[in-house]
């Protein structure tokens, strides 16, 4: 009995003390270390693009900035090659303006635009059922430069080559905006 006991106190402590090591494998440090689902409903592991520059915005279908597919898909296009990454995040939270399924936005989006960068399922970008990776992005605890609700579909979010937030963008500022692509050619061109 007391060896039972013995070895039952063990293997607590053995657990106890391997804990701590798991948590900082899985600890977030920034936004390219969350999981997701693309389009197609299969994981997509953020941290693939590490070492890129990476542009999350939140779009949507019925949107009057919807046409700013057009001008994301030429970004990605005109910089895929230097390492940028755009990323595609379907949202019904604004006017319920992204209503369809995955498959339905896929189509939208590879028809109507001929978007070929990645677009991930349809997830909540604010609000109750906040995905974690927007939590993240939004928090003033974990980005505290860029915090903040997101206020309408198309916001952009531009991750430099380290995984950091360097810029938050608003609907109205176009993918084809100096501000913008001066930003992100800055990136680009930091190692």
């Amino acid at each position: 009995m007391i060896r039972t006991f013995a070895l039952s106190v063990a293997a607590m402590l053995a657990f106890v003390v391997a804990a701590p090591a798991a948590d900082k494998e899985t600890k977030v440090s920034g936004p390219l270390d969350f999981k997701v689902k693309d389009i197609d409903g299969k994981e997509l592991d953020l941290s693939k693009f590490k070492g890129k520059v990476v542009l999350f915005v939140n779009v949507a279908s019925k949107c009057g900035y919807t046409p700013q597919y057009e001008g994301l898909q030429a970004l990605h296009d005109q910089y895929g090659k230097e390492g940028l990454v755009i990323i595609g995040v379907p949202a019904n939270e604004f006017g319920k303006q992204e209503p369809g399924s995955d498959a339905d936005i896929k189509s939208f989006c590879t028809t109507k635009y001929k978007v070929s960068f990645p677009m991930v399922s349809k997830i909540v970008v604010k609000g109750e059922g906040q995905h974690p990776l927007y939590t993240y992005l939004t928090s003033k605890e974990s980005n505290p430069n860029f915090a903040g609700d997101i206020g309408w579909n198309f916001e952009k979010f531009l991750i430099n080559r380290q995984g950091e937030v360097v810029g938050r963008y608003k609907s109205k500022v176009a993918p084809d905006s100096k501000e913008l692509t001066g930003a992100i050619e800055k990136e680009l061109k930091a190692k």
